[in-house]
């Protein structure tokens, strides 16, 4: 058989593929002429930016549950059994679980990560241990750091991995392609280094010093100490970490009920309430904050009646029984016929014309209200004036600090009267205006107004939410007489039982701080606060 040229074959090939093409590209054409025309959505994946969109959330979705099904380390601290975990959060910080005394929270770092710490139980082995050997509760703090320290690393590491796992699996699930599930993992390591770096340049290690406790309130004290430890002995996180760890080691090592709180011998505790418009559950509460604190006395700035009528005075009696003295000022609220039987009760303090009185060892002065809101038969005239009366309480705080008797604590229930004695004394409390808030002045006078103890009394029901329960307990130095921090204490209002518990510190006591000024004038160096605006009469 005669073999064809391999030239003719090629030939042959060129004109036949065409032909062999042809029925395949005109199906392909009757396919487009016929099918519809692509959805507009369609069209738009293929755009860049929305198929960016779509990786970062594939790539959050995969790291968050990454983090919740690996994204925790069980580290035995000391005696103690714990859990950290990282989270996503949009605030960051970190957040210890007590169970059963509740949670710290504190500001550690701005990062989308916090860091929760759950302490889940006492080791019966390790806390026998510590008993049979109590030599061993002096190196205690150095073990629960070194233990802390380990878990931190562990939980790094192991949160890289959850979430780098995490991003690259439900982007294979997504995309079916390996190497666009690659580029998710990868950018969610990027992102965690991201965060990580963050996290390290907004790192924050004196933020214990200001922890809010939410939980059981008797507990409270016992666990961020006293006014003067709060300040000398915290110094790093970690440290303190280990130290919160510690303690709730004690308490669970004790007894079933909580330790009392231990009053510092150098300190002066003073309750500041205001506001209780009438409710009966003030009393209770002040009273357990008394007893619970060691509270060595007690001041209202104000509005503790709602009509001030000679009706409601019998209202006042358990004041005889609060465990403490009490120095009061008349609000808008309180008429003058209020304060004459305040007057008389024992225990009552009444404060209206300026003059000093002492109580507990430090200095009070303070002026009553000039209005009386219930009184609608006159209006008010220039006699009622609030920066009139502020200015003749500051007149006379001068007259005495120039005598060599210099006040510690002013009071006044409205901050417009309060604002009036800057510079003439280190400290004011008012209330009137149902919620908490401080600010210091402009000539460096510092302004405390507490919200309402009361729960706002009746008001109470007004509103969609009931309005918290509010006081303060304020530590004073007692040499110096001068403010060395505040516990700010919020409850829950009608119908709630929630209770939550901050620490405060003021500028000059913060770690590395200059020394706090004398006792004799506020300072004048204090960078002063965006005021804030008065509130209108009748609240």
């Amino acid at each position: 058989m005669a073999r064809v040229p391999v030239a003719v074959l090629h030939a042959l090939a060129e004109v036949m593929n065409p032909i062999r093409s042809a029925p395949r590209a005109l199906a392909r054409r009757h396919r487009r002429s016929h099918a519809p025309a692509a959805a507009p959505e369609l069209a738009a994946r293929s755009h860049p930016w929305t198929r960016a969109v779509g990786l970062v959330a594939v790539v959050l979705l995969g790291a968050w549950l990454g983090l919740l099904v690996v994204g925790n380390v069980r580290v035995p601290v000391g005696p103690m059994n714990t859990t950290m975990t990282l989270r996503p959060s949009l605030n960051g910080g970190t957040k210890i679980n007590v169970s059963p005394l509740g949670a710290l929270r504190l500001d550690s770092h701005v990062a989308p990560v916090r860091l929760d710490v759950n302490v889940d139980q006492l080791d019966p082995a390790r806390a026998e241990a510590l008993v049979d050997h109590p030599e061993r509760l002096s190196g205690l703090q150095d073990e629960v750091a070194h233990d802390v320290g380990h878990g931190t690393l562990d939980l790094a590491v192991r949160s890289c991995a959850a979430v780098v796992t995490g991003a690259t699996a439900l982007g294979l699930v997504v995309y079916r392609r390996p190497r666009r599930a690659l580029g998710a993992g990868g950018l969610a390591l990027t992102l965690l280094l991201a965060s990580g770096g963050t996290a390290y340049a907004t790192w924050n290690p004196d933020s214990v010093l200001e922890p809010k406790f939410s939980g059981l309130l008797s507990s409270a004290p016992s666990l961020v100490g006293n006014a003067r430890s709060i300040v000398t002995e915290f110094d790093v996180y970690q440290q303190e970490l280990a130290r919160l760890v510690t303690n709730v080691t004690k308490l669970y090592d004790v007894t079933s009920t909580l330790p009392a709180y231990q009053p510092d011998p150098t300190t002066i505790r003073v309750l500041h309430v205001s506001d209780i418009h009438l409710n009966p559950a003030s009393w209770k509460i002040i009273a357990s904050l008394v007893e619970q604190y060691k509270v060595n006395v007690i001041v209202d700035s104000g509005d503790t009646m709602d009509h001030g009528t000679a009706a409601e005075n019998g209202f006042l009696d358990p004041v005889e029984d609060l465990g403490a003295p009490y120095v009061w000022v008349r609000g808008n609220h309180d008429s003058r016929g209020t304060q004459e039987y305040l007057r008389h009760l024992k225990n009552a303090h009444v404060l209206d014309d300026g003059r000093a009185r002492t109580v507990a060892g430090l200095r009070f002065a303070g002026i009553g209200d000039p209005q009386y809101t219930p009184d609608r038969s006159k209006a008010d005239g220039a006699e009622a004036s609030q920066e009139l009366a502020g200015a003749r309480l500051a007149s006379a705080l001068r007259d005495q600090t120039a005598a060599g008797t210099p006040v510690d604590v002013a009071v006044a229930h409205e901050p417009s009267a309060a604002r009036e004695v800057d510079g003439a004394v280190p400290l004011v409390l008012s209330g009137h205006l149902h919620h908490e808030d401080m600010e210091v002045m402009k000539y460096g006078t510092r302004l405390r107004i507490e919200g309402s103890t009361g729960g706002s009394g009746l008001r109470a029901v007004e509103g969609e939410h009931p309005d918290p329960i509010q006081a303060s307990v304020l530590y004073f130095d007692r040499d110096t007489r001068r403010l060395q921090a505040w516990d700010q204490i919020k409850l829950g209002g009608l119908g709630l039982t929630t209770a939550e518990v901050s620490r405060h510190l003021p500028k000059e006591n913060q770690p590395g701080a200059t020394p706090s000024p004398s006792a004799t004038s506020p300072s004048p160096a204090l960078s002063p606060s965006t005021p804030g605006t008065p509130a209108p009469s009748t609240p």
